[in-house]
């Protein structure tokens, strides 16, 4: 999918907005944002520009440039207990620790090689505070029926390891996995209380064809943690813009999720990682704050 720069209007509302919420994450509006909105940051700058603007938590997916979190130094033993002191200084938690581990792999070698990284990134979320760790269905091969059962047990396996670890393991919907009945089957067969769901709010309305409320409503149960982002249709592609300015209704899966009593974070996902030229994560990170956060004070109203 090719990726186009949108211009700046409006930008200049974006701008850094120093946060109103002195204390912890727990006085903060429920924000996050993924490390792949800025794969350059440092992550002293992370945790400063995430304080800054407002935000209660981080989602790791990815550090400079590197996916293999469980190697990066700030993760290290010897440096782990620093890492802790700075989250907590600056009052930020994990939202999540996202791996690219995919459960429908049918090799046995390549299925293991999938399941044994889930369970590095399942050890790293232990041990930084995470509560949730990401994993994929990702891709249908084959019958339906066999790949479905197929993830369905890696899920199980995940969360019977997780499960001792106090970590739940998520499932996003993504990919050949992106509409309710699969999901909701998928959950179900799962059959683990340490496993649930990561709803991409953008994948299941584009890919899925689905409205938020409807998604929601058969999905609700499962939900732990979102990811939001806005794209226009430009011909046969789909370009990320700024929240609000395409046709992702954002503001509708925030109500949804606000609606059946969702505490999760509300996740933004830029993906700068795989689209550099995207506008700067500088810009999108203090827009989307501002928007969603806009959202998140009016939903506060609701019955």
């Amino acid at each position: 999918m090719k990726i186009t720069r949108r211009n700046f209007i409006a930008a200049g509302a974006a701008s850094v907005v120093v946060s109103r919420y002195a204390a912890g994450s727990e006085a903060r509006l429920p924000l996050a944002f993924s490390t792949l909105a800025c794969p350059a940051w440092e992550w002293r700058k992370i945790l400063e520009f995430a304080e800054a603007n407002g935000f209660a938590a981080i989602e790791l997916r990815g550090m400079m440039g590197s996916m293999d979190l469980p190697s990066r130094p700030e993760f290290a033993a010897d440096r782990l207990a620093q890492t802790k002191q700075e989250l907590a200084a600056h009052g930020l938690k994990i939202a999540c620790v996202s791996s690219s581990s995919a459960m429908h792999e049918k090799d046995a070698a390549k299925r293991e090689k999938e399941l044994a990284d889930a369970r590095r990134f399942i050890d790293l979320a232990a041990a930084v505070g995470a509560p949730y760790v990401r994993v994929f269905g990702n891709e249908i091969r084959g019958p339906k029926e066999e790949v479905i059962a197929r993830v369905a047990a890696g899920l199980h396996e995940l969360g019977g390891y997780a499960g001792k670890l106090d970590i739940t393991v998520i499932m996003e919907s993504h990919g050949d996995f992106a509409d309710s009945p699969t999901l909701k089957e998928l959950s179900t067969r799962a059959d683990s209380p340490h496993v649930a769901l990561l709803w991409d709010a953008h994948h299941t309305f584009v890919d899925g064809h689905e409205e938020p409320e409807y998604t929601v409503r058969e999905l609700g149960p499962w939900i732990r943690h979102s990811h939001l982002k806005d794209s226009v249709l430009a011909g046969r592609e789909r370009n990320y813009v700024l929240t609000s300015k395409g046709t992702v209704p954002v503001e509708r899966q925030v109500m949804a999720l606000r609606r059946m009593g969702y505490k999760g974070f509300y996740c933004f996902e830029w993906e700068k990682v795989w689209h550099p030229d995207l506008l700067e994560p500088e810009v999108a990170i203090p827009d989307y704050a501002r928007v969603v956060g806009g959202y998140l004070r009016e939903t506060v109203k609701l019955p």
